[in-house]
């Protein structure tokens, strides 16, 4: 059974599965790693939640206020045994939900063209490929997304 929680960004549950993300973002971004994980910091996120499956921690997501109507989504990570189950989809909806709940109209989010099973994953969860924004701008390896709540 699948269960998700709002927690706070401190909470170890969330730390560890961001701490799994950053390791296997550290190989996939390889040279350009320190240029993105310079914006994932954990200090500045309004909302994070982690997915656990049997009451184990298997997933998690989180936003930070990007404008006035808009949030943007980070560290969105599923383990890889508990991928293909859905799991990083209710995640994602569960952020969305949480947004509409802080009254904001967007979603935004940057991911790498190297993590290829998610650029088709947020395009099948109604994400909107935009021009690359902020810190992103004229990096290669960037595809920026939107999505209207």
């Amino acid at each position: 059974m699948t269960n998700i929680k709002k927690v706070p960004d401190n909470h170890p549950d969330f730390r560890k599965l961001v701490a799994q993300l950053d390791a296997y973002l550290a190989v996939t971004d390889g040279e350009e790693h320190d240029f993105y994980h310079q914006y994932n910091g954990l200090e500045s996120l309004d909302c994070a939640v982690v997915c656990y499956e049997n009451e184990e921690p298997v997933g998690c997501g989180a936003f930070k206020n990007f404008a006035a109507d808009t949030v943007e989504v980070k560290r969105m990570f599923v383990e890889p045994s508990a991928r293909r189950k859905g799991i990083a989809a209710k995640i994602l909806t569960a952020l969305e939900e949480e947004a509409r709940n802080y009254s904001m109209q967007f979603c935004v989010l940057e991911t790498g063209k190297r993590q290829i099973e998610a650029v088709p994953f947020y395009q099948k969860c109604g994400y909107k490929i935009i021009e690359n924004y902020g810190q992103y701008v004229g990096m290669e390896n960037s595809v920026c997304f939107r999505k209207g709540l």
